[in-house]
């Protein structure tokens, strides 16, 4: 089935009213050959167009090496919920838990692992300041500097959480050796993403309290590599929060909305946008349908990008201001973008994970 059919088929059993956008003959969806999950897995990494990971909320990490044709498991840790990841390179990497007393299950009361072989082995990072209690997001940022005449890179990582309160976040500045914390609750109730643009520039997905049934959905925004951070957008429903962003340029940004209200008659789904580097904010109509739920957000450049939900995700072509719906897995949480040759590979993973290639 085609995407023009995909969106008369959801026209015409109501799911998908006021949608128009489809076109013909695009690249497909492939679903990659993973390990069987029962839920939502929030992660998949890759450092080149071949390597790359994925984990899941049952302490398991799979690696390929293959760009995703094959996975082979290594690490198997009951209690773990492997939540977000981050790479510098093949070797050098890290693990964020979302930690105990947020899922059942989870026992493991270490925020933060580091490997220095590729995720064959696993310690903890020693993180001084308050203490983390679990891992939502990891933004791991490389900045090219000269280095007594060579071409070098500085490499700052940062990892926050979580869903459900507190907001901590763990910064490290030399490469993640050494990392410190800072309590951000006075301005975000949760970090559920971070990203940063450059060194100077970055943003956190939050929420304006731990109460749901409260919640406003919250971005925060810091111009001086994260010494101090302000709130630049803060939504009006309750029921809200901000879950995942995908910042294709300096300026222009999205950030998927959630949406938890259990009334029926609210339909309408958002997003936010920014076109001016996040200073400020819109929000744009997603959908009308109160069974969708948005979670991960991708885009190749200002136009092109998809939004990951419940029950399907969302693709554009025209910078969000029309979205056709599109196979690429249920709740997908979080979408990649990796070089690939002339064009780029296009991960997405949620209960599957699924692949699309798009030449240059």
């Amino acid at each position: 089935m085609n995407r023009r059919q995909v969106l008369a088929a959801g026209v015409a059993m109501g799911a998908l009213p006021g949608l128009s956008w489809a076109q013909e003959a695009d690249p497909v969806w492939v679903r990659q050959p993973t390990e069987p999950y029962r839920g939502k897995q929030d992660d998949v990494v890759f450092v080149d167009a071949l390597t790359g990971w994925y984990g899941n909320g049952a302490g398991k990490l799979f690696r390929t090496i293959d760009g995703g044709q094959s996975w082979t498991q290594i690490l198997d840790r009951p209690g773990t919920f492997v939540r977000a990841l981050g790479f510098v390179d093949a070797s050098l990497g890290f693990l964020g838990n979302i930690g105990p007393d947020y899922f059942p299950g989870v026992t493991d009361a270490t925020p933060l692992y580091r490997t220095r072989d590729g995720g064959l082995s696993w310690e903890a990072v020693t993180i001084a300041g308050p203490a983390v209690t679990g891992i939502c997001a990891i933004d791991v940022h490389r900045a090219a500097f000269i280095n007594a005449g060579v071409l070098d890179h500085r490499v700052t990582i940062r990892a926050g959480g979580r869903v459900g309160g507190p907001a901590l976040l763990a910064t490290s500045r030399d490469g993640g050796e050494t990392w410190s914390s800072e309590d951000l609750s006075a301005l975000t109730a949760m970090i559920l993403d971070v990203h940063f643009v450059d060194e100077r520039i970055g943003f956190i997905c939050g929420a304006s309290d731990t109460n749901v049934e409260q919640s406003r959905a919250v971005i925060l925004r810091t111009g001086d590599g994260g010494h101090s951070w302000s709130r630049v957008y803060e939504g009006a429903r309750p029921f809200e929060l901000t879950w995942k962003m995908s910042f294709p340029t300096e300026t222009t940004g999205y950030v998927t909305v959630q949406s938890y209200n259990p009334d029926p008659a609210v339909t309408q789904r958002v997003f936010a946008k920014t076109v001016d580097g996040g200073l400020t904010w819109s929000e744009m109509p997603l959908v009308e349908n109160a069974a969708v739920r948005s979670f991960g957000v991708g885009f190749v450049d200002e136009r092109h990008g998809w939004i990951g939900a419940v029950p399907n995700g969302f693709e554009t072509r025209d910078g969000g201001a029309t979205w056709a719906p599109v196979q690429m897995g249920n709740a997908v949480n979080k979408v990649r973008i990796v070089p690939n040759g002339g064009g780029v590979a296009v991960f997405a993973i949620g209960v599957e994970l699924h692949r699309l290639d798009l030449p240059g």
